[in-house]
């Protein structure tokens, strides 16, 4: 069975800090993964800063298993090395790099565990603090978080809000509030007297839960019909049948979709109009996450949640922590708000 490119990031990363330094080629060959996709993926690992690469090897990134000797130590453990934690790891090295501390970079993956391991893995690093987004999802029980409150060192949620009545209600949480983000979106559509939106949203991450929160939510809070919500598991094959729900949609009064995330939009698009289905003509679009929707054709109106910005205040509430003030600061649940940029996709004119 196929692996996806995040598990396969997280299993190179983890032989990269076994082994210290090897071959790409040599890599691929323990991995079982032709050599081409290895190098495709430690090029990835290396934009992040995860890893170092160079002339054919790859390395744990400079400060693994070491502090250094300008401030203190942060492991800082994503579920995935695409573009949006990417964003994410970016605000946060840059946070890192300003206070003077340094960042360690762990990738989780979608197993059973494997927060919990690549956890421990960081601390065996010296980390001194930890900057964790775990593979939660809202239906896990409160008790499957608990076990963040046992880590020996503070810690800071990203991108992540624990449950109420969960130990991990506890800790610093930093996260977009994605609420907020689709209620700018459907107010969006609503001035442009659009009326029936569907949805299209994955269901296995966390961020695709809450957008199918805001989603309910908002529709009730602003009197739009909320048509569907449209599962996409896997946008490689799902497209087309996802478009056809769409089709299906639009022949019952469906004015507009939002489409969770720029990947499944843009994939959308030319399917959309191959079945003669325009848009902004006929269907009004817009796309959670603003990373690519700017390249569609048309340029896709999208929700931008607050990435880099996230990444840069959990990196200051764990700075916080690590500090040893002789105060100690009340724990704070911080969200920031997503924006909304309106591009071609939607169409009309606001009224």
């Amino acid at each position: 069975m196929s692996i996806s490119a995040d598990e396969r990031r997280a299993r190179i990363l983890a032989e990269v800090q076994r082994l210290g330094s090897v071959r790409v080629v040599s890599l691929a060959q323990r991995l079982g993964l032709p050599a081409v996709t290895v190098r495709r993926d430690v090029a990835a690992l290396a934009d992040v800063g995860a890893v170092h690469r160079s002339h054919g090897s790859v390395s744990v990134s400079a400060g693994h298993g070491h502090r250094p000797a300008d401030g203190p130590l942060l492991g800082l453990l994503v579920p995935a090395a695409g573009q949006y934690f990417a964003e994410v790891i970016a605000g946060a090295r840059e946070a890192a790099d300003g206070a003077g501390a340094h960042l360690v970079l762990g990738i989780s993956s979608y197993e059973a565990g494997a927060d919990r391991d690549q956890a421990q893995q960081l601390l065996g690093s010296g980390v001194e603090g930890l900057l964790l987004a775990p593979n939660w999802l809202p239906s896990d029980r409160p008790d499957a978080q608990a076990w963040v409150r046992e880590l020996a060192v503070p810690t800071v949620l990203v991108e992540r809000r624990p449950a109420p009545d969960s130990p991990a209600a506890e800790l610093d949480s930093v996260s977009s509030d994605h609420y907020h983000g689709i209620l700018a979106a459907l107010r969006h559509l609503s001035s442009l007297g659009r009326q029936h939106v569907a949805l299209v949203a994955r269901r296995d991450t966390w961020t695709a839960h809450q957008v199918r929160s805001g989603y309910l939510a908002g529709c009730e809070l602003l009197g739009l019909t909320a048509e569907s919500v449209i599962d996409s598991v896997d946008p490689q094959t799902d497209a087309e049948a996802v478009a056809g729900r769409i089709v299906r949609l639009r022949e019952r009064g469906v004015d507009a979709v939002l489409v969770h995330n720029d990947q499944d939009a843009l994939q959308l698009l030319p399917i959309l109009r191959s079945r003669g289905i325009g848009v902004p003509e006929d269907l009004s679009v817009i796309s959670y996450d603003d990373v690519f929707a700017a390249l569609g054709a048309p340029p896709l109106t999208a929700v931008a949640p607050p990435k880099r910005a996230v990444g840069a205040e959990a990196v200051e509430s764990l700075l916080h922590r690590t500090a040893g003030d002789v105060s100690t600061p009340p724990v704070r649940h911080v969200q920031l708000l997503p924006t909304l940029t309106v591009r071609d996709s939607c169409g009309g004119t606001v009224r």
